[in-house]
């Protein structure tokens, strides 16, 4: 599975988002032989289970120029990385509280030459500054994440949705709304993606 995946379902983007995009399997190849961020038997699919999965926040939200994304728990990079190659106008902090997997987020930008990205060896708590958005990729169940998180919003948006979170999650996400409390927008990710992988795949619209 090659980079064009991406260039089916974002026919637009610009040669250097081409290359960069294209540039991801081998540098998260090198990177999880050294640090361990990305399931083994899932490296094969990186452009599927992670850069495309990724990218479903853009098919429900495109980003605008100087706006301010905070990514939270990000990991080796997902969501964060593959947003910040399709906005490059738009800033991204990725956060995640395991240094090493900051360094891979770090090491990989700069191999891209991705100036709207920032890694923090930090947890989502201690980041002071407020945003647009937060996104984010099943870290943890929406009842424990919206905390770390509340507060964190930049009220002025004209983006057409309001400033929130856009939550990555898959399978069946009823009770784990309900039990939230909060009022959400779910939007599937097969109504933009027909691989299979995407069938239970949903992102989760909360209101900041």
């Amino acid at each position: 599975m090659t980079s064009d995946l991406i260039l089916k379902y974002f026919p637009d983007i610009t040669p250097v988002q081409q290359e960069q995009f294209a540039r991801l399997q081998e540098l998260y190849t090198f990177w999880n032989n050294q640090i361990n961020v990305i399931s083994r038997k899932d490296i094969d699919l990186l452009y599927e289970r992670h850069v495309l999965h990724s990218l479903g926040i853009a098919k429900v939200m495109p980003f605008m120029p100087g706006e301010t994304v905070l990514d939270v728990g990000t990991g080796g990079g997902f969501p964060g990385i593959p947003l910040a190659i399709l906005f490059p106008e738009t800033s991204f902090h990725l956060v995640d509280s395991i240094g090493k997997k900051i360094k891979v987020v770090n090491e990989v930008a700069a191999a891209l030459g991705l100036k709207n990205v920032r890694g923090t060896h930090a947890r989502a708590e201690e980041i002071k500054e407020k945003f647009d958005f937060v996104v984010s990729r099943a870290v943890t169940q929406l009842k424990d994440f919206y905390p770390w998180v509340k507060g964190k919003f930049i009220k002025s948006t004209t983006n057409k949705l309001a400033s929130g979170i856009l939550y990555l999650k898959g399978g069946d996400l009823t009770q784990e709304i309900a039990e939230s409390g909060l009022a959400v927008q779910q939007f599937y990710l097969k109504d933009y993606f027909e691989e299979d992988f995407f069938d239970t795949k949903q992102v989760i619209y909360v209101k900041g």
